[in-house]
């Protein structure tokens, strides 16, 4: 593969905004393995701290929207990469998206930087802008604004981006997999050509060596133009599903498509939204111009079957590299738990349980590292979905979105409706909600030893009201902390002791009889563990995840109990 170094001169430095996002965590390897050096612009560096890659970049905290943390960042750059969109993100997300543009094209000219490159969204030909949805017309203008600088840019539209985790294919796939009949608007009979993410990739590498003289937009898709119809039947041929049934009602609009979408799938009604305003026209190449530049593999574009395949192999290898969830939730808390001091005068609720573990500390956290997804949170099914339910409702995440990994996280990932703050490998686990909820919330898990060298489990959840109404909400859920939080506790330390005993058992004959004998003693100690249940105020904060235990969970204390921190 041709790399980014010429003989001894140093490696080309590209600067990635977006790299927590599903594209540009995908983009940084690529750019590695083509010889470039990278750094990377986050607003939250700490997400990309467990990713495979990490030590070999270099990451600086920022935001595209401060122009002097992007003109830190721009420094000694030549190309740079901007793949951040405010999807979502209010009202005024273009003219947040507008501002942005207009910081990164202009430090990036004060930098000297040689090239911009940015992937937006396919816009239809002969379609005024004004009747385009705000997020085609918005992408559309970020590029415009790109181009106008005096940096040269190419600018690359995309329809509909297929890959294992993207927005695009996980409401295909959810829709397809769960809806043997359905019955669909207008949009599913619109013609769109569908791009693998891997050849999006190539194209966003392949820019990064343009000739200086290229300042243009390109549109990227690949060898299939096709309906989102048959994207659908295609995919159940593909999973070896039997044939849909699909029925078109033309008075469904894209606002009631998005929040069925919503209930359907794990993609949420504000995300799902702009994806299906966005099919209402016709989304179709008009140019293959990058080729010239960027040559089509010698195998060809891949075809819509071919990345519905791999995508399919990628869930079922659990090799998913990035989600559309890894980007933050418009509106979540994105904030660490502060520290003690930082919340003088606000109430803050906690609860704490402890259980004792017949397992070593390493057995107890493969059971905390795997919660969530299709492991489910150890307690009382039905009243976790039913708070996934109400959240879909308000439009918030909900509890679909899953796990990246049915057995590692790292810090940043998506789990349901949480989001991984914290990892300390083998001890620490801390999630913080992105429910929508009238406050901040966290829930923290530790494995560790009591002084007696015993296996102990420690579970601490936080909420910190918003006014009255959080406050209400507190104690309207407090009568029901018991069952749910309670039982978690108490079902993490059984299955902890279970997969203890169950390993115990693949050993010899002899071992097996003694460890059954160690493992007896053992669950008669983890029957004496200590679930408290009190809600009371904590030390100096451990971690966010009480908060939002603090909301769901508050076992076994009285209601009356409940005290807030001062």
């Amino acid at each position: 593969m041709e790399t980014g170094t010429d003989g001894d001169r140093p490696p080309q430095r590209c600067l990635v905004t977006g790299a927590t996002g599903y594209i540009g965590g995908r983009l940084v390897p690529e750019l590695l393995a083509a010889g470039f050096a990278v750094r990377c612009l986050a607003r939250t560096p700490g997400k990309l701290r467990d990713h495979p890659w990490a030590g070999r970049v270099e990451t600086v905290r920022g935001d595209v929207t401060d122009a002097e943390s992007v003109r830190a960042a721009m420094s000694g750059v030549d190309v740079a990469y901007y793949l951040v969109h405010a999807l979502g993100a209010g009202s005024g997300f273009e003219e947040t998206d507008r501002r942005a543009a207009r910081i990164f094209t202009e430090e990036a000219h004060r930098a000297g930087v040689s090239r911009i490159v940015y992937l937006g969204g396919l816009t239809p030909a002969g379609v005024p802008e004004r009747e385009l949805s705000p997020h085609l017309r918005s992408r559309a203008e970020v590029g415009r604004i790109l181009l106008d600088g005096e940096v040269p840019a190419a600018v690359l539209r995309a329809a509909v981006v297929i890959g294992s985790g993207s927005a695009s294919f996980e409401m295909l796939r959810h829709l397809t997999e769960r809806l043997p009949v359905m019955v669909t608007p207008r949009w599913v009979r619109t013609r769109i050509q569908p791009v693998a993410v891997r050849d999006v990739l190539r194209y966003l590498v392949g820019c990064a060596r343009l000739p200086a003289e290229v300042d243009r937009a390109f549109d990227i898709g690949g060898p299939d133009v096709t309906t989102y119809r048959e994207m659908m039947r295609q995919y159940a041929r593909t999973a070896g599903l039997p044939r849909r049934l699909i029925v078109t009602l033309p008075l469904l609009s894209p606002g009631l498509s998005s929040h069925w979408i919503g209930l359907v799938t794990p993609v949420p009604a504000p995300l799902a939204r702009p994806l299906t305003e966005s099919l209402r026209h016709e989304v179709v190449c008009h140019e293959h111009d990058i080729a010239r530049y960027v040559p089509d593999p010698p195998e060809g574009l891949t075809g819509f079957r071919r990345s519905v395949e791999l995508a399919i192999q990628r869930i079922k290898e659990a090799d998913v590299a990035t989600r559309w969830s890894s980007a933050s939730v418009p509106g979540a808390p994105s904030d660490p738990l502060p520290t003690d001091p930082d919340w003088a005068g606000g109430d803050l609720y906690t609860d704490d349980r402890e259980r004792l573990v017949a397992a070593s500390p390493e057995a107890l956290w493969r059971v905390i590292e795997g919660i969530g997804g299709e492991h489910g949170w150890y307690s009382f099914p039905l009243a976790w979905a039913v708070r996934g339910w109400a959240d879909r409702a308000v439009g918030g995440v909900g509890l679909r979105r899953g796990r990246r990994d049915p057995h590692r996280l790292r810090v940043g990932d998506s789990l349901d409706f949480w989001r991984v703050e914290e990892i300390e490998r083998g001890r620490l686990l801390r999630l913080r909600a992105e429910m929508r909820l009238p406050g901040l919330a966290w829930l923290e898990m530790t494995a560790g030893r009591d002084e007696r060298g015993r296996t102990v489990y420690r579970q601490r959840s936080l909420f910190h009201p918003h006014g009255f109404a959080g406050r209400l909400y507190w104690w309207s859920v407090s009568p029901f902390h018991a069952v749910v939080f309670g039982g978690m506790a108490r079902n993490i330390a059984s299955a902890a002791g279970r997969s203890a005993r169950t390993e115990a058992g693949t050993d010899g004959f002899l071992a097996r009889r003694g460890r059954r004998g160690a493992g007896a003693g053992r669950s008669g100690a983890s029957a004496h563990g200590r679930d408290s249940g009190r809600t009371r105020a904590p030390g100096p904060a451990p971690g966010p995840a009480a908060r939002i235990a603090a909301l769901v969970s508050r076992g076994g204390g009285k209601p009356g109990t409940s005290r807030p921190r001062r």
